[in-house]
């Protein structure tokens, strides 16, 4: 039996509904039930948990040949490293407790620092917990962490300015980063837990090629029909424009340490790991959002 966390999110949807067609048994985490009546109607058990309840995280995990686990967004956080550190303390110690034998975290490019990529710290300090509780013995006998790339989904934030035919950005223009497709998110971690594993292995996950915000307007303008212009705007004017939103200082403050990694090369990946590619590319990501359908 496999246990997804976050079953109703972009990627946990698609672990559990990539198992349930292998005909698996899933076990899928939810904190509202009727976001999981779908999974419940193909067959998964459907469990209302949460990631700050230690307890009843390892009843979820009880019994689980492998889980997929994340660290959910906490946007209304001020001190979201500590929270997110108390959070991967609790799915370390259910993990352990509930004897589980293999588990996929997803974590992020850039994980392996220390400092200076951001939200990105949350999930290194999370692949230092589970490592451990790993190298302790008793508990997990294998960890998977999936290092993803930039989200493409991200770029639905800016994409209110598309209709004028603008794409505001903080990347670099013409630089071609790595980013990957939430549903390839999915395919990876359902894969990766069909198969198990031991010990600790480390697996990178982009798209089909990496983009630049040059790429990403002309395949939005290739959907909408009409020129898309990528507009770079300064680093320093990030954190204003994010307060302006209503996100949180501190949030804030991430985003734009994370953008200046991109940026500066630091979020990178690490040397000496396997990097997997997806199928889905750019267009093919965003034109649910654009379209609506």
């Amino acid at each position: 039996m496999f246990v997804v966390l976050g079953a109703a999110g972009n990627t946990g949807r698609v672990v559990a509904d990539t198992l349930l067609a292998q005909r698996k048994s899933v076990r899928a985490v939810v904190t509202d039930s009727a976001r999981g009546q779908s999974l419940k109607d193909k067959g998964a058990e459907v469990v209302v948990a949460d990631v700050e309840d230690r307890n009843a995280l390892e009843r979820v995990f009880s019994g689980a040949e492998g889980v997929y686990v994340l660290l959910p967004p906490n946007h209304s956080s001020n001190q979201i490293r500590a929270d997110n550190n108390r959070r991967a303390n609790n799915i370390a110690a259910a993990i352990a407790a509930a004897g589980v034998g293999h588990t996929v975290l997803l974590s992020s490019m850039g994980a392996q620092h220390t400092d200076g990529t951001g939200p990105i710290l949350s999930i290194h300090d999370a692949e230092v917990t589970l490592e451990a509780a790993l190298s302790a013995g008793g508990g997990t006998r294998g960890v998977t962490f999936l290092r993803a790339a930039y989200f493409m989904e991200n770029w639905a934030l800016g994409l209110r300015a598309v209709s004028q035919g603008i794409l505001p950005t903080f990347l670099l223009a013409d630089r071609a980063v790595p980013m990957v497709a939430t549903r390839d998110i999915g395919l990876a971690a359902a894969r990766l837990l069909a198969s198990g594993g031991s010990g600790k292995r480390i697996i990178h996950l982009a798209g089909p090629r990496d983009y630049s915000p040059l790429d990403v307007a002309a395949a939005l303008g290739r959907i909408v029909g009409k020129p898309v212009v990528a507009q770079q705007q300064p680093e320093e004017a990030m954190v204003p424009a994010l307060l302006a939103t209503g996100m949180s200082p501190e949030l804030s403050r991430l985003f734009h340490e994370l953008i200046h990694g991109m940026n500066s090369g630091r979020v990178a990946w690490e040397k000496g790991h396997a990097l997997w590619r997806g199928e889905t590319g750019v267009e093919a990501a965003f034109a649910p959002f654009v379209t609506g359908n």
